[in-house]
């Protein structure tokens, strides 16, 4: 109705009623439609008792008159069928089959209707419909599948076939929001034409800006990989701090930390959330990542970013959106949202925790890696039996950077960036060697003026 069509919907399994029901969650309103004369029924649903007899050359003529009569009734141009294979399943032959669909669709066709008709699949990956049938009369087809995954559902939409265009090919994720309805993630769509400055932002933290060259690009996207405990949180507060002292908006989504959690490790660190939400710099937002798919936490991060109009972006942490994904919808999320972010001319910061507690066998988990702009790598480091904190800037598209290892300390400051690391090898891989002589007054000097 959005686009002023009146419509015809036949229903074959479910009643009337029971279709006005369910679709009020939706926000249609299917019974102020049919009082305005912008929608009818023609209900073809089984009646309790019925009991349906074949005999002879059956034809849906009669049908079909119905249908006609409330395309006329309502001056409808669209007709929904849900669904022919209840009607269908009633026929033996598949001839007579073919025959009634091609009866209905150019009796439609006539009508000049555009016309939906759906059909039930025995199998995600099987058969086209369930009668073999269905597709050959129809000008296009889209498949519908809800795969199980590692114990995971995903729903993805494929167009088959489209006469007389070209389409995108493929599967494609999408969801059913309450007040959207079906929602389609157009991966294909994307296209590399975002603008690139070379204006800087801080990243709240002058050492790390001196690192990066002078501090990060306004449109860039910063991944901040390390083991549990070594400050990337904190990475994230001085992000979100850094922005709101410089003026910006600034949009937080926590998947592993309460808000009270994050309000009070600001507190620890010196920044003020609570101040800084209540004067309109700073929302932030928590939420278990269970509650939802990864489609919907798209969704929802989309519609926070337009409502709210930040300037920088923050998630901590994509692993754990990774773990009610597979592999596939995380990538695809992962792209969706940077490529998305990127669009705006906005800075994101993105927190993923390694697995390894020292070291690590790789920081590109799912390849993620290839599609932020810098990758900031905090790792643990033991020497001489005591652990220490290690930070380097791997990665920075368009900019010089430090490229040495350097040792950090957290306190109730924040963050603090000392001297590179010297004669120790091995930092990141998790396997230190002490490569020449690394006297006890250069260790407890790695924070003082040489």
């Amino acid at each position: 109705m959005s686009n002023n069509q009146n419509g015809v919907f036949i229903t074959f399994e479910e009643t009337p009623a029971d279709v006005r029901k369910n679709l009020i969650s939706l926000g249609w309103p299917i019974q102020e439609w049919e009082e305005q004369r912008k929608w009818a029924f023609v209900d073809v649903s089984p009646q309790p008792g019925d009991e349906t007899i074949i005999a002879g050359d059956y034809d849906l003529g009669a049908l079909l008159a119905r249908i006609e009569n409330a395309i006329r009734k309502v001056n409808a141009q669209r007709v929904t069928m849900d669904t022919v294979s209840a009607i269908f399943s009633q026929f033996s032959d598949k001839r007579i089959i073919r025959r009634e669909l091609h009866r209905i669709a150019s009796g439609l066709k006539q009508l000049g209707m555009t016309a939906l008709m759906t059909a039930e699949r025995l199998e995600e990956y099987g058969d086209i419909a369930r009668y073999g049938v269905e597709e050959f009369v129809a000008d296009n087809v889209i498949i519908l599948r809800n795969v199980l995954e590692e114990e995971k559902r995903r729903r993805t939409i494929e167009i088959l076939k489209f006469r007389g265009t070209s389409h995108k090919k493929g599967e494609f994720p999408f969801t059913i929001s309450p007040s959207e309805g079906i929602v389609i993630i157009p991966l294909s769509a994307i296209e590399l034409k975002q603008k690139s400055s070379d204006l800087r932002i801080s990243s709240g933290n002058p050492d790390m800006d001196e690192m990066c060259g002078g501090g990060f690009f306004r449109d860039s996207i910063i991944l901040v990989s390390g083991a549990t405990g070594t400050g990337k949180t904190l990475m994230t507060t001085e992000f979100t701090a850094g922005g709101v002292n410089a003026g910006e908006r600034c949009l937080l989504f926590s998947y592993e930390e309460s808000r009270d959690q994050l309000f009070r490790n600001a507190t620890g660190w010196g920044i003020d959330y609570e101040t800084m939400e209540r004067e309109g710099k700073l929302r932030v937002i928590c939420t278990y990542p269970e509650v939802a798919s990864l489609e919907d936490h798209l969704i929802d991060i989309k519609a926070q970013i337009e409502a709210f109009q930040p300037n920088r972006v923050a998630i901590d942490s994509l692993s754990a959106l990774e773990r009610i994904s597979t592999f596939k919808s995380y990538r695809e999320f992962v792209l969706g949202i940077t490529s998305f972010i990127k669009d705006r001319e906005t800075a994101g910061l993105f927190t993923s925790t390694t697995p390894a507690l020292l070291g690590g066998t790789s920081i590109t988990e799912a390849h993620i890696s290839t599609i932020t702009d810098s990758i900031i790598i905090l790792r643990y480091v033991e020497i001489f039996g005591e652990m220490r904190r290690g930070l380097t800037v791997l990665k920075m598209r368009g900019s010089g950077h430090d490229k040495g290892i350097r040792e950090f300390v957290i306190d109730g400051h924040g963050m603090h960036i000392g001297k590179q690391f010297r004669n120790i090898a091995g930092i990141l891989s998790g396997n230190i060697i002490h490569v020449a002589g690394l006297d006890d007054d250069r260790i407890g000097g790695l924070f003082k003026d040489e």
